[in-house]
Order: C-alpha cells, then structure tokens, then sequence
C-alpha cells in the first residue's frame, strides 16, 4: 500500500466537521482502489492525496457555513447536458453571455470560502491562487488544455462541485481504478446533489441571478437525483455522433493519467470509456421521460454549430425566457471572439484506443 494515500492521515488532516457520514463509503473505495489498482506514480499519489484532501477542506468549510446559516432556496436552474465533446462547452459559454444567468466560476470552485467580494482584497488573492494552480496544472499535464481548457474566471462544469460527496468522474480521469469506476455507476448521488445545492445557496449569497446555469456530461445519468433535488429544472440535451465524442474522451483520459500512472493501457481506456458511456445512455433513456417536457429542449450538434443564435432562441422560446438586445449582442460578440471551442489541437482515432467508429455507434445507438 502506498504510505501517502491513508485513509486515517487524510482524515486527520482535514480541520472541522465534515457533516454527513455519506462521504466515507466512496472515499473508502477511492482510496483503496487508488492504493491498490492504479499503479501511481510517486507524482500521482501526491496530486491524488492533494486533491482529496483539498476536496474535503472546502467540504468541511461548506458545512461550516451551512450549519450556521440560514440560506434561501436557489434561484431555479438549467443544466446543459450531453456526451463530453458534444459543443456542452459551447453552448454553456454562449448562454452565460446573458447577465441572469450565473454560473460557478473556476476560482469560486477551489476557494469557495470564505466569501469574497467582487473586487476585493480577498477575491484577487483567490484568483491569483486558481491562476498558481492553473499554471502547475498544465506543467503537471501538458496538452491538457488543448482539450478542456480553463481560466480562473471562466464558468466551469459542476464534475467539480460533486467530488465534496467523493462521487465524481474527476478521480476516473487520473487513474485506472475500476473498484471505484463500478462503485459510482451504481452508487446513489442523492448525497452529492445535497452538496451540489448548499454549494450554490453558498455562492447565492454574495451574487443572486434569475437562474442557474451548470453543465456536466455526467448529468445524463442523475435524472432522478437532480428533479428529487431542483423539481423546478431545466435541462439542454445536445446530442452528436459518440464516434466523434468518445475518441476523445479516451484522449482526454490518457492525457491526464499519464501524469499520474506508471504504467498506462490505451485499449483499457478504449473499453472502460466505451462502457461507462453506454450505460450513462442507458440510464438516460429510461429516466427522460421522467423530465417535464416543457422543460426539456433537444439540440443537434450540427445545427448549433451552423447557427448558434438560432438554437440559442429556440432554446428561450421553449423555456419562455426573455433575450434582449443587450444579451443578443453579447452573444454574438462572444463568437466572432471566439471558435466555439469545437474543435479540437490533440489528433486521435478510435482504433488508437482499440474502437472504431462502427463499434461506437453500435454500442451507443439509443
């Protein structure tokens, strides 16, 4: 067992209450699915016991503040969901061009608390802190911006705000750990949910917009858990080609683990991603239906790269929001700025990760 991932010293080392036992469970199986399949290196062990344990300080920061304060109910939210790769980042920049909406910001993400000020001392002590973390972040992974790229003041992905329950795909992409894989295919995310909306009654307190704007690919499966917890949601589901998609997935999993893994199987990645994708699908095709559908929009990726504005407002109208001049003119400034961030630098083929496109497409077919 590898000395740096203890269970007792991580725990020792965290300072406050952590509130509800629902974290012990995973992190159990995280830990000894790291210690024990993931073959890290040295540098991996300690980025995993940093991330970890920087994901507890920030839980047992959040519970602090909960447990001592009363905070209203969020404003309503709309998730934009589909396969990572599928323009969800696209289109989750577009949309945030429009001032009623808000979004968790990459700094407000790993310095939540305590909270700062727009234009504080504090809140630029806290982006220059995210830009230090930014910048080892892509010494530590090189080329990984090319794919998921990332500044302190951007909105970001709520992949994030799950690991305060120690359920998220963030651990998958670091290292080969199937006993944890399996574990959050099929655990409950109820828990991370709970945590998910005191992260957002938290940062409500400091800035309260009209909505909600948060995106995770991995929102497909949680159907259940996200209308037991935000009945009032939304939800933009963009669909495009898993053979476009999943190719680079893999190529995003094999970047990040080969910074932390001393041994590193690209056919593994290859079935796991195709694995775990196909029963992300499966989950969302049987619980869809569970979603109001006045209150679920469908995308294709084709047209939203053709003609974003039109699909922008085709997404108001079925939500009955307002876009103003105003928010228009943002909108279409944002992309004579900008390529979308459709298209990717990292070069990658299916049958570099043992798939093909048939293959994919049979498999993902729903």
């Amino acid at each position: 067992m590898n000395n740096l991932l203890n269970l007792e010293n991580i725990l020792n080392s965290i300072k406050g209450n952590l509130g509800e036992d629902d974290y012990l469970e995973p992190l159990e199986m995280l830990i000894s699915s790291l210690n024990n399949e993931a073959n890290l290196s040295y540098f991996g062990a300690l980025g995993a016991k940093f991330q970890i344990s920087n994901h507890l300080k920030i839980r047992a920061k959040l519970f602090d503040y909960v447990s001592s304060n009363e905070l209203n109910e969020p404003s309503p939210p709309i998730f934009v969901m589909g396969l990572p790769r599928s323009g969800t980042t696209h289109l989750f920049n577009l949309l945030s061009q429009d001032e009623s909406h808000r979004s968790p910001l990459f700094w407000e993400i790993m310095y939540p608390l305590p909270l700062s000020k727009k234009g504080s001392l504090s809140q630029k002590k806290k982006l220059l802190l995210t830009n230090l973390i930014l910048y080892f972040k892509n010494k530590f992974v090189a080329g990984l911006d090319d794919l998921h790229y990332m500044e302190s003041t951007s909105p970001e992905e709520c992949l994030l705000i799950t690991t305060l329950s120690l359920r998220s795909m963030v651990y998958v992409y670091m290292a080969n750990i199937p006993s944890y894989h399996k574990y959050i295919q099929k655990s409950d995310f109820l828990p991370a949910f709970k945590w998910h909306k005191r992260f957002l009654q938290c940062l409500e307190v400091q800035e309260k917009r009209k909505r909600w704007l948060l995106k995770d690919p991995c929102h497909l499966e949680h159907i259940p858990e996200i209308l037991e917890t935000y009945p009032n949601a939304k939800f933009i589901h963009i669909n495009r080609d898993p053979s476009e998609t999943i190719p680079s997935i893999c190529s995003l999993t094999s970047t990040v683990r080969s910074r932390f893994t001393n041994s590193l199987d690209k056919s593994l990645i290859g079935s796991q991603t195709l694995e775990f994708w196909k029963n992300v699908l499966n989950k969302y095709s049987n619980t869809r239906n569970n979603i109001d559908p006045s209150r679920l929009i469908d995308v294709a990726y084709e047209d939203l790269i053709i003609n974003p504005i039109r699909v922008t407002k085709n997404i108001y109208n079925k939500f009955n929001l307002d876009m103003d001049v105003k928010t228009e003119n943002s909108m279409v400034s944002y992309l004579t700025k900008t390529t979308g961030g459709h298209k990717s630098k990292h070069d990658y083929t299916p049958e570099e990760f043992g798939l093909s496109k048939e293959l994919i497409q049979n498999e993902l077919s729903f």
